[in-house]
């Protein structure tokens, strides 16, 4: 894994005259050297992208969903080696790091399925009024140009490839950036786009460092950008682009409310093991992790030592061994962070209840309760293995406090009854609320989205090339209806 990693320009390799270096977080190693396209090369991918719109808009859909399934076939085929990849790069455990293989397979096979029916065009009889008799109008999407794909290090495969997949799918040309700290399992998926017929020019990926993206962003020849990141980050991209199409999918404080009727020891020994799994998986770096725990008070003092428990058996450790359900953050830096927002809580009243210690880049999982409500921890998106615990008094006590939040992706709701969770799903201002457990849950098939600071738009394959299209509508005129 130390080779020299080229980038992909308009569908084939290049490099240009500097690189940079790839490590692994959890022992320092070097996982690769990177290429970085030099200003002419990025301009080249522009001007190559901008060029193929028509024709690659024209490209029949047969032809896209083949590249499609293609990807998808040699994803699986290329299973363990991009797993152990992602691990070395991102640092996730080897485990997780085969799921976010196996979810960017689906993926792709989705769009490739969507690709097939996708724009079979609604036929609307405008004889509903005397001024239309004779007629009919007929829809299809259009796509509205280059998309611009700025991916993040947390799943740096498939968050990829939701950007790339939808953008095949309805014929945009596509402008891949990924995360400077995990670029090469983008890179892989250009090895396997460079194995199909799509048009030259209609991908690219462009290992460019963040402080060149503004001159990207700009640029009037890419009028679709889907970012997935950091809300400040996010938001400067929207606010300096605004007649461009922004899909931001940023931040969260995801919350599990465990409701009085989730009270069987089966039922809270479940919502234990979920909610220790799922605050502490791929470090806590994901933006739908359970960060916080909302309690009723009917099952509050039965519940917490079954977290603590199942959060201290969390397995820390090499995320290269197959038992390990933690590895260690993005950077040392990460982990920093994360150590100093803890530490500000508990010097202001919060009890450390499991946890709490660094190890270079590893943050051991960690469990707080009685956490002031103007902590950093409470009011930002701790994106590490750290978990509050909230005692409330009741369902209207406990969607109050998931929305004290400027933050709105999802949510989780432990409840048995329908009419509970259907009152969660009007009152809670988030994208999604998960019924029956933790807000992490994430089909890639689904619109996913948030509220509130959590972003703009939707992704899933679907939800994606709706983004990136629009309705044209063609009126045909004298027909005999």
């Amino acid at each position: 894994m130390t080779a020299t990693h080229a980038f992909w320009l308009a569908g084939r390799q290049a490099t240009g005259d500097e690189t940079f270096e790839v490590h692994n977080s959890y022992d320092g190693r070097l996982v690769g050297t990177v290429a970085v396209p030099t200003e002419a090369q990025v301009e080249e991918a522009v001007a190559a992208a901008h060029a193929v719109v028509d024709e690659f808009a024209a490209t029949p859909a047969h032809v896209r969903a083949k590249a499609l399934n293609h990807v998808a076939d040699r994803l699986t085929e290329r299973t363990e080696e991009i797993a152990q990849l992602i691990s070395a790069e991102n640092g996730k455990p080897i485990k997780w790091a085969r799921g976010e293989v196996g979810r960017a397979v689906s993926v792709f096979r989705f769009a490739a399925e969507e690709a097939r029916r996708w724009n079979s065009g609604d036929a609307q009889r405008l004889d509903t009024d005397l001024g239309g008799q004779g007629r009919l109008a007929l829809t299809r999407r259009i796509p509205k140009g280059v998309v611009l794909g700025i991916a993040p290090f947390n799943f740096p495969l498939n968050l990829s490839a939701h950007k790339v997949a939808p953008a095949i799918a309805v014929g945009a040309p596509i402008i891949l950036k990924p995360a400077p700290a995990t670029p090469i399992s983008s890179l892989i998926l250009g090895e396997l786009l460079a194995e199909t017929d799509l048009t030259a020019g209609s991908w690219s990926v462009l290992t460019v460092p963040n402080d060149r993206m503004p001159a990207l962003v700009q640029d009037e020849r890419l009028p679709v950008i889907s970012f997935t990141g950091s809300g400040p980050v996010g938001y400067a991209i929207m606010d300096s682009v605004p007649r461009k199409h922004c899909t931001l999918e940023l931040g969260g404080n995801g919350a599990a409310v465990v409701l009085g009727d989730w009270a069987s020891d089966q039922d809270l020994d479940w919502a234990a093991t979920r909610i220790a799994t799922f605050s502490n998986y791929q470090g806590g770096q994901s933006c739908i992790s359970v960060q916080r725990v909302i309690a009723d008070a009917a099952v509050y003092d039965r519940l917490l030592p079954k977290i603590v428990a199942a959060v201290e058996a969390q397995v820390t450790g090499d995320p290269a061994d197959d038992a390990t359900d933690v590895g260690p953050l993005v950077s040392e830096d990460a982990a920093k962070r994360v150590e100093s927002w803890v530490t500000e809580a508990v010097d202001a009243g919060a009890t450390l209840l499991a946890g709490g210690k660094r190890d270079g880049a590893t943050y051991a999982p960690t469990v707080l309760a009685d956490v002031p409500a103007d902590v950093t921890i409470s009011c930002e998106e701790v994106f590490g293995p750290v978990l509050t615990v909230k005692k409330v008094d009741g369902e209207a006590e406990a969607f109050a406090a998931v929305n004290d939040s400027k933050y709105g992706l999802q949510a989780g709701v432990f409840t048995h009854d329908l009419q509970t969770a259907f009152r969660a799903h009007r009152a809670l201002e988030v994208g999604g609320v998960v019924v029956g457990d933790v807000p992490s849950y994430r089909a890639d098939q689904m619109p996913y989205g948030g509220a509130k600071q959590s972003g703009v738009g939707r992704e899933g394959v679907r939800y994606a090339m709706d983004d990136y299209t629009y309705e044209r509508v063609l009126v045909l005129t004298g027909l005999a209806l």
